[in-house]
């Protein structure tokens, strides 16, 4: 496999230099720039290129807009100043074959300003004016960027301190120390259903994810001490923008690599109005890269394809309209009875059972925003989320004697299916240069049906009703934002919220929010933020029938809670280099917990592919997590790049039986360096990236074989639970890309080079029984992928 590889990485590097032929290429920078607090368009803000030989410059027009021609290719900075607003200068990267959009925000001061110059790096401000602390916008660009990133913003956000995968295999996050249940995706406002492949009901996480890159705009991520609007979650939040279509010229990308083919395409509606469409779609590949030997984890060929569409619609007066729609499905059959002998082992699937599982997802809505006068506007987002998740299972039995001798049995089949009709609207009102108000909602209406059954007696064919139940129910969270400037140095947020749930004893007393930073000089600042939230658990845990019964006993569960108290120190070691650090402590209770004494709590779950068939439950579970987080930044200057992050943490948490133990997701430490550097061959730019990320082992307990045998996978002992790790985690990285700039036209290839190192990361135990008559034979250790190599090649123009 590893010639093959070396073979195919020769032929997409070297074929495109020999062929390639320089030409002297140029693009177009265009965009618009508003209030941030009031999102009105700014008339003569001065746009500025600073950087080298090119100083080309203009004002926008009156509607906000500018448009700079004949633009050199590369990395670029431009500056936006404007008399009475705080300077921004924003890094662009111009390819030729594509136009470069922003939609900039610049925020007003709370003193009488004067244009000026201002030293310049790559460290920005987020998008929701309300967030001072534990919030990053991320960039397209760096899903790009980052080596082991592979497009996906989950895992690109495993980058930042305080954050990092649970799986290899899967994209879930835990955020300092937290079950990735408690992170939610939001796009326009709306909380969308778990926007990946293969996602198993109630979890954030899956194999790969159906939000393409290149469909969206700058975006941002929190971790902590979120803003009012920003409700039912106690870990993490993404608040993704969809970027609009290019409004005056038709553009194409095509691009085909290991994790699918696909193609996207923009262009203008009417140009008179400046109406545009864009729309991509991805089909699966792997069945061709399977072919060549690559390990993917699974002798199964997973199928998918996923797609993306917006219309956005400007009218006079400022108003716009947009449509947008977004989803994915995906089917795959994990077929154990067809493995030739003991030592293959699935990183997808149980090892004594046929799998047949499928998911979908789609979302469609519209978003209606408006500026009513130079200091308000309004937004709203109506639409609709749809999501499936269905398979089929049946029990593996093997003949001791002769493991090709192979038997089936039915063991159990589900469907499970939700259709959500949700509203996001909010005001917007700057009352002043010092203050602005924000005031809103959230409103979900939702249909489900869960419908599981499972073996009783395999050999009789008996079956019971696991989950059998079709209900609705609503949801509201309103909010209350307001941002306070003291001056420029001092600035304080706070906000109300609350989420109320037309099920069991869903509802959380008023939340309060608050955020201080303070610029205590030119190059530091202390920030400060606490927050107290709620969240509701996966909604299916509330319907499961233990044996025995025939109705769900766990309806009646209420909301889970989180205090978060957040400290920040960042500081401007020079115009090049940044550091920031936050410590942070979080108390959880509500946590739902067994009635009887035992260690269980669903603290522990939402990672991996296994549901969670839960006993009956209470909410007086307890947790607490707390941490330091350091990053030390070297922005892109010079054509190289650098970033540590690191964090040392603690997660722990009280179950039934009143001992305090650490919680599945507690690693202890997790660290991070990344560097990159980018070389110009003429109008081509190689790049060449690293990452090296090492923490702590995964946690384990002491193997039941005796119910490991009975329930025919890995049950661990109460006594020891998740008190020993397995070794500690590596992963060393490589990424090489090379972009040819043509006439309109860019060419890029690039190897994404995972685990280079071939490092055994052991993920879990997995109960795989074999002839032999010792028990602890039939467990063994599930490892973390291998050595993959990720290539794709890529065509704009």
């Amino acid at each position: 496999m590893k010639n093959s590889t070396i073979k195919l990485t020769f032929l997409l590097f070297v074929l495109p230099v020999f062929f390639s032929t320089h030409t002297l290429a140029q693009q177009t920078v265009k965009g618009k720039v508003v209030d941030l607090e009031s999102q009105f368009p700014l008339p003569g803000v001065n746009v500025k290129f600073i950087d080298g030989d090119f100083d080309k410059g203009v004002a926008t027009t009156p509607n906000g807009a500018f448009k700079i021609e004949n633009v050199p290719l590369g990395r670029h900075q431009i500056r936006f100043t404007f008399i009475g607003y705080k300077p921004l200068v924003q890094t662009i990267v111009v390819n030729a074959g594509r136009e470069v959009i922003l939609n900039i925000s610049i925020e007003e001061s709370t003193a009488v300003l004067e244009e000026f110059e201002i030293s310049s790096n790559e460290e920005r401000t987020v998008n929701n004016e309300m967030a001072i602390i534990s919030a990053q916008q991320f960039s397209v660009e760096e899903t790009e960027r980052y080596a082991g990133s592979r497009g996906d913003p989950a895992r690109m956000a495993s980058n930042f301190a305080g954050v990092q995968g649970a799986d290899d295999s899967r994209n879930d996050i835990i955020v300092r120390g937290n079950s990735p249940l408690g992170v939610i995706y939001r796009v326009e406002g709306i909380t969308i259903p778990n926007p990946n492949h293969f996602a198993i009901s109630g979890s954030s996480g899956g194999p790969l994810s159906i939000l393409n890159n290149k469909f969206l705009g700058n975006s941002d991520f929190f971790s902590g001490a979120f803003p009012a609007e920003y409700g039912n979650s106690t870990a993490g939040v993404f608040d993704l923008k969809i970027r609009n279509g290019n409004s005056e010229k038709t553009e194409f990308t095509g691009q085909v690599g290991l994790f699918g083919a696909e193609f996207l395409m923009e262009g203008p509606l009417s140009k008179k109005s400046a109406a545009s469409y864009l729309v991509m779609y991805r089909k699966a590949t792997l069945k061709i890269f399977n072919m060549l030997g690559l390990d993917l984890g699974t002798s199964a060929i997973p199928n998918y394809q996923d797609f993306a569409a917006k219309v956005n619609l400007p009218f006079e007066k400022g108003g716009n309209l947009s449509l947008w729609a977004m989803g994915g499905n995906s089917n795959i059959n994990i077929l154990i009875s067809e493995q030739t002998d003991s030592t293959q082992i699935d990183l997808y699937g149980e090892n004594t059972k046929d799998q047949r599982f499928g998911t979908g997802m789609l979302v469609g809505g519209a978003t209606y925003t408006k500026p009513l006068n130079e200091t308000s506007f309004i937004k709203s987002t109506t639409c609709v989320n749809l999501e499936q998740q269905l398979s089929n299972h049946d029990t593996v039995s093997r003949d001791p004697n002769n493991w090709s001798n192979v038997s089936l049995a039915p063991y159990m089949a589900y469907n499970f299916n939700k259709i959500r009709y949700s509203n996001s609207s909010s005001f917007n009102k700057k009352l002043n240069k010092k203050n602005t108000l924000k005031v809103g909602w959230v409103a979900d209406f939702t249909n489900f049906s869960f419908i599981d059954s499972a073996t009783t007696n395999s050999s009789l064919q008996t079956y019971r009703n696991r989950f059998n139940k079709e209900g609705s129910y609503f949801m509201i969270q309103p909010y209350l934002s307001w941002k306070h400037k003291f001056s420029d140095d001092l600035i304080l947020t706070a906000g109300l919220t609350s989420l109320y749930m037309s099920l069991g004893d869903s509802y959380s007393p008023i939340e309060p929010r608050m955020g201080l930073k303070w610029n205590v000089s030119e190059k530091g600042a202390l920030s400060f933020g606490m927050g107290y939230h709620s969240q509701t658990q996966p909604l299916y845990t509330r319907y499961y029938i233990n044996e025995g019964n025939t109705t769900a006993h766990n309806e009646d569960l209420g909301l889970t809670y989180s205090k978060h108290i957040v400290l920040g120190y960042s500081h401007q070691l020079n115009k090049n280099f940044g550091l920031k650090t936050e410590v942070y402590y979080q108390d959880l209770t509500g946590i739902p917990v067994e009635t009887s004494a035992s260690a269980f709590s669903l603290t522990n779950a939402g990672s991996g592919f296994a549901r969670v068939f839960p006993d009956t439950l209470n909410n007086n579970g307890t947790g607490c997590n707390y941490g330091l987080e350091v990053t030390i930044q070297r922005y892109f200057n010079k054509n190289w790049h650098a970033l540590f992050s690191g964090c040392l943490y603690n997660s722990r948490y009280t179950p039934s039986d009143g001992i305090e133990r650490n919680t599945s997701f507690n690693g202890i430490y997790a660290a991070n360096f990344l560097a990159g550097r980018e070389f110009q061959i003429k109008n081509n730019t190689l790049g060449l990236g690293v990452k090296v990320t090492g923490a702590g082992g995964k946690r384990k307990g002491i193997v039941d074989h005796v119910a490991s045998e009975d329930q025919g996978e890995v049950i661990f002992q109460d006594a020891g639970f998740n008190e020993s790790q397995f070794k500690d985690y590596f992963r060393f990285d490589i990424k090489t890309t090379y972009k040819i700039n043509k006439n309109k036209v860019t060419h890029e290839i690039g190897v994404d080079l995972v685990n280079v190192t071939s490092s055994k990361n052991i993920l879990s135990y997995s109960y795989a029984p074999n002839s032999t008559p010792d028990l602890n034979d039939d467990v063994v250790e599930n490892y973390q992928l291998g050595f993959l190599p990720i290539f794709y090649y890529r065509i704009d123009f």
